[in-house]
């Protein structure tokens, strides 16, 4: 596998991160809402449902692929109407006032969502079925190569996922001192998460 290759992954995979999809919208919405701890819980949880999806296509399950697209999509929509159901108690808590206690969120139960967000997108799926072989040389062999452009993709869209993180870490202590703001941003970040995750079609 060339080096033209490698870099036309990393620069495509970067791409892609910095176009906000459903997982991204998540992400920041719980960097905001709970801190970065929780956002990084939850960039390991995207990047497990992920790498479950790139199990599937490096192990070359064409048929199987297919299958599970048609049996996520039932899936998807359940995961559309939870991020929609989170975002407007978001929503509602904000008009309520900071005062309302926010509910505490256990480590595991972000990284759990990530997970079953990333996972349930059959639309993803699909892409990166299509999307990695394009890398692969015209010449190559079964093999390594495929594995080697599935986790080069998956740990560039970790870091960058991450970077999300950070991005809204910075952002929450001007939220929290602005009150209901912080819950109106978040919950419109759960809201968005939700549409984009109904109308995805590619992207993280």
């Amino acid at each position: 596998m060339g080096m033209d290759n490698i870099l036309a992954l990393a620069l495509a995979s970067l791409l892609l991160v910095l176009v906000p999809g459903p997982n991204v919208a998540f992400i920041v919405a719980v960097s905001l809402r709970y801190g970065r701890r929780f956002g990084l819980a939850t960039v390991l949880g995207t990047t497990l449902g992920l790498a479950a999806q790139l199990g599937i296509v490096v192990a070359g399950y064409t048929a199987l692929i297919a299958v599970v697209a048609d049996a996520l999509f039932w899936v998807k929509w359940i995961g559309v109407a939870v991020l929609i159901g989170m975002g407007i108690r978001a929503l509602r808590r904000a008009e309520m006032g900071p005062e309302q206690p926010l509910r505490p969120l256990p480590i595991r139960v972000a990284m759990l969502r990530g997970a079953l967000l990333a996972i349930s997108n059959p639309k993803t799926l699909l892409f990166n079925a299509a999307f990695l072989p394009q890398f692969l040389p015209t010449s190559a062999e079964p093999g390594w190569q495929l594995p080697g452009l599935a986790l080069l993709y998956l740990l560039i869209v970790a870091v960058g996922d991450s970077g999300w993180v950070l991005l809204a870490s910075v952002a929450r202590p001007l939220l929290v001192r602005l009150g209901r703001w912080q819950d109106r941003i978040a919950g419109t970040f759960l809201l968005g998460a939700g549409g984009l995750l109904a109308a995805s079609r590619s992207g993280n």
